[in-house]
């Protein structure tokens, strides 16, 4: 999600809640922004130990994993589905290689996907 779309949502929550409820529709909104950053920090906390516990730059199937990614994924995504984390080649550059031998580039700019490649065994760096 958006973060301005989030952080409008819950500006709404807080002046409706005020609004209909005063002071106690205050604390019923804050009750809500805080769950929902509850779970987020939960997906995050769920996503990392997966990875942690999974050698680092691994990968089941690195042509799978590059059919599924596209564009504007978020490093988080990325680690979710590789099940592991990259290994970093460059600033925003990370690389998963499964047991064959193929391997996954991915380039992140901003923190979000902007281009990958599959690089086959047989084929030079």
């Amino acid at each position: 999600m958006n973060p301005w779309i989030g952080a409008g949502l819950a500006l709404a929550a807080l002046i409706v809640g005020g609004a209909l409820l005063g002071w106690q529709g205050v604390i019923f909104g804050m009750t809500g922004v805080v769950f929902w950053l509850l779970l987020q920090m939960s997906r995050l906390m769920r996503v990392m130990k997966m990875a942690g516990a999974a050698p680092m730059g691994s990968v089941g199937n690195a042509v799978m994993f590059s059919a599924k990614l596209h564009v504007g994924m978020k490093l988080v995504d990325l680690i979710g589905l590789a099940g592991s984390l990259g290994i970093k080649q460059a600033p925003e550059t990370f690389v998963w290689r499964d047991a064959g031998g193929d391997a996954v580039e991915a380039v992140l700019r901003k923190g979000k996907l902007a281009e990958w490649r599959l690089i086959r065994a047989g084929q030079a760096s």
